[in-house]
């Protein structure tokens, strides 16, 4: 296999010594890129081996089908952490090896000498990339906790407040965060191999995984506005109803859409009421009636001729069956089990990626022909000495609202420059959320998620209606490495930006593109917002109560994707390191979606099981779910919470003693998580009779004192109280020249060489570079001004008719 046709990661040996869905996300998108992933586990097995979300019970011998996911094209090694023998064989093999990924929870992850500091000690090559819920070091690093108990402590239960108000809020179902978290251990895995050949430490927390996936940069939203996004739970309406076959998702993502929803449910006179474009509530129950009158596909379709967003509530057992999911082959044959599976979350032009491979078998490679016999085994790449791993690379963002901007932050943050195109006559959306008043002082510059999403980048204000517009931004690509954009597919072919075009005179170009459904298929041109992602790969069918219509948790559809495209413009910077050669990325947001949902038609494939959303429960844990606590919370309501998860046996002893080993705790029917399943509800009225008379603090202290997985519901803006972001400097304070300072997120990743500071400069003004930048493209002043005379470029806003 020549250089050229070999996957951008060939010769990159790993070593896994992770557990659970993480750490082996984490190295099946390095795996999907071409690493040689070896996965060393005890006698045991990892116990993703035995695991069925819906308790099948995996056969002795055989492997679970999420195993058989994730594990695909790895080989497996079993190493006995008490024979000294094998452990001294172990680190042989990492001598061989250029990255170590590490979680907790293991007997191998238990010996003192794989512990990541003593790995990075004995090995200083390895980049050892470590996956934990509050992160390595630093505050909270022993407490004990569950995806449940962090999606509490992160904000993300109460998110943008969605959920009905006279229901305890609720979780995201599926374990997202072991998913985001995975893709951030996959991100800062390859950008310390970008910086040069030395060793790092990649600290990944999935507690700040989750703050930004689930919830909206709630704590810069505060601190510019004096106010959270919202105080109370509500249902979105338009949202999720019942048609006569199914459920499907409606938005109003803009005032416009409501004024053309209530054309197409036949209401125009809701039209006139202008408290209607803040809150319409009280209007479900007609909504819901219309919804009731039609099919799906008529609802769907009706909806899509008035191009407002829409999409089925898929599940387990439906989403594959989606004639636009079929159409795109969105899914495959899982090469061991012949269970569906996702395709991998991107799509490359010239990048070879590795087909799926059968998972291993638990010790299909000993540890002697893990060993190479003629050379190191390690990958010998040379990069570049950079002080952070983008340094160097010039990006067009030619994004706008979230997905897009986060993956143009994201390289921003780590050195990147990052130029992000907007206009006077369209200015990226972002800008606007927030409801700040159009009649305030500079207002498109007091937008907080604008302001949150766009630190370290500059502004160029090109008008790409106009001929001489399209015709800068044609030159200036022409500076770039890369461009990333998310207009719908047909934007770019119309003002003749497409990909083959640009690339015919600069063939080192990466474009990354991120439709929301891709490029090609039937809905190749359907709005994509958040809601919509989630509605249609699985996110919402898990999330919300059992008993009615579920909620859209409106916040991972867009994150997810940002970051699954940044993933795989890594590969794709990885093929043009090696080839000079560059090309597209198509990360559509319904792929990096389906990757991260897979775990509902794996499930429905391999067994049969459709996994539903259960309220707070679910099948990690038993008990799990929210109880209420002593109030009032911080605005003066009796709506205070506490999550509690009981994962393990030992753990329900733990709590047992934890409320003074009453009766009920000693049941012997209640010792194995079977039984404390069936008899889940009267747990429940226990724990809450308990929890009700006692604050929040009390019951964590008394539960984490005896080792039990809890946590308290908090507002999304007050992330910056907890201790583990604190230690771990997740915040640093901005100074913006027209709102003031406030907190900003950093990055779920804390590398060893880090720099003093993440976020270096404020978001910028609207056309605050442009400038400059056309001044390096050799524009003349009176050229710029003529431009600007024109219309062509400016910072001012321009009506979208004037």
């Amino acid at each position: 296999m020549g250089v050229d046709d070999a996957p951008p990661l060939t010769g990159l040996r790993v070593v896994d010594l992770s557990t659970w869905i993480a750490g082996a996300y984490c190295t099946k998108l390095l795996a999907d890129g071409g690493a040689e992933i070896i996965k060393v586990e005890s006698p045991d097995g990892d116990p993703l081996r035995r695991w069925s979300a819906s308790g099948v019970e995996i056969a002795p011998g055989a492997d679970g089908a999420l195993f058989n996911f994730l594990g695909a094209s790895k080989r497996s090694v079993v190493i006995d952490g008490g024979n000294e023998d094998d452990a001294a064989a172990l680190h042989e093999l990492l001598v061989t090896a250029d990255v170590v990924v590490w979680s907790p929870g293991s007997p191998l992850a238990a010996h003192p000498t794989l512990a990541p500091r003593e790995i990075r000690r004995a090995h200083p090559h390895l980049t050892v990339t470590t996956i934990t819920p509050f992160g390595l070091e630093g505050a909270w690093r022993d407490k004990p906790a569950t995806e449940f108990t962090l999606q509490a402590w992160s904000g993300g239960i109460i998110r943008l407040a969605r959920g009905r108000p006279d229901r305890p809020p609720t979780y995201v179902g599926g374990q997202p965060g072991e998913w985001l978290a995975g893709a951030f251990a996959a991100i800062g895995t390859l950008a310390s191999r970008r910086r040069d050949r030395g060793g790092e430490l990649v600290d990944v927390s999935m507690l700040e995984s989750l703050a930004m996936g689930l919830t909206y940069y709630p704590v810069t939203f505060h601190d510019q506005l004096g106010r959270p996004i919202r105080e109370d739970r509500f249902v979105p309406t338009p949202g999720v109803a019942a048609a006569r076959d199914g459920m499907v998702g409606l938005g109003t993502g803009t005032g416009q859409q409501w004024l053309d929803f209530c054309v197409l449910v036949g209401h125009p006179e809701w039209m006139e009421d202008r408290s209607y474009l803040v809150e319409r509530t009280s209007l479900a129950p007609q909504i819901d009636a219309w919804v009731a009158e039609h099919t799906v596909e008529e609802v769907l379709d009706l909806a899509s001729d008035f191009r407002l967003p829409n999409a089925p509530i898929a599940n387990g057992a439906d989403v594959a069956r989606i004639d636009h999911l079929r159409a795109r082959d969105a899914f495959v044959r899982n090469p061991r089990d012949g269970v569906t599976n996702p395709r991998p979350p991107f799509r490359f032009e010239t990048v070879p990626v590795r087909p799926p491979e059968p998972a291993p078998g638990l010790g299909d490679l000993s540890i002697d022909d893990a060993l190479p016999r003629e050379s190191t085994g390690r990958s010998g790449r040379t990069a570049a000495r950079r002080p952070l791993p983008f340094e160097g690379l010039r990006v067009l963002d030619m994004t706008a609202y979230w997905a897009g901007p986060l993956t143009g932050h994201l390289l921003a943050l780590l050195g990147a420059e990052v130029i992000h195109l907007e206009s006077a006559r369209r200015p990226d959306g972002a800008r606007l959320v927030g409801g700040v008043p159009q009649s305030e002082d500079r207002h498109l510059e007091r937008g907080p998620i604008f302001a949150a999403l766009n630190t370290n980048k500059k502004s160029l204000a090109i008008d790409l209606s106009s001929e001489p517009g399209v015709d800068l931004v044609r030159r200036f690509i022409s500076t770039c490495d890369v461009v990333v954009e998310n207009y719908t597919p047909r934007v770019l072919d119309q003002l003749g930006l497409d990909h083959q075009t640009l690339r015919a005179g600069h063939p080192a170009l990466i474009t990354v593109r991120m439709p929301g459904f891709g490029l090609d298929g039937p809905w190749r041109d359907k709005a994509a917002f958040a809601f919509v992602i989630e509605d249609a790969s699985g996110f919402t069918w898990l999330s919300g109560h059992a008993d009615v219509p579920p909620i859209e948790p409106y916040s991972i559809g867009d994150p997810n994707a940002g970051i699954h495209a940044l993933v795989g413009l890594q590969l794709a910077l990885e093929h043009r390191d090696r080839t000079g050669e560059g090309g597209l990325v198509e990360s559509a947001m319904i792929d990096a979606a389906l990757n991260v949902t897979a775990e509902q038609v794996i499930e429905h494939s391999a067994y049969g099981a459709l996994l539903a959303r259960d309220g707070n429960r679910g099948p990690c844990a038993a008990p799990q779910n929210l109880y209420q606590v002593l109030g009032p919370d911080e605005y003066g309501r009796d709506d205070c919470w506490v999550a509690i998860a009981v994962a393990t046996d030992e753990q329900w002893a733990a709590l047992g003693r934890a409320l003074g080993d009453p009766p009920w705790t000693a049941d012997p029917a209640l010792a194995t998580a079977a039984g404390r399943r069936l008899a889940h509800d009267e747990i429940d009225e226990m724990l809450q009779e308990w929890c009700r008379d006692r604050s929040a603090d009390e019951v964590v202290d008394r539960l984490w004192d005896a080792g039990v997985p809890v946590g308290k519901v908090i507002q999304p803006h007050r992330q910056p109280e907890l201790a583990p972001f604190r230690s771990r400097g997740f915040f640093e304070g901005v100074d913006h020249p027209v709102t003031g300072r406030a907190r900003h997120a950093t990055l779920p990743i804390a590398f060893s060489r880090r720099p003093d500071r993440w976020h270096r400069r404020h978001a910028p003004l609207l056309g605050e570079h442009t400038a400059e930048l056309l001044g390096e493209l050799g524009l003349t002043p009176t050229e710029i001004d003529a431009l600007s005379a024109s219309g062509a470029i400016g910072d001012q806003l321009v009506p979208a008719d004037g």
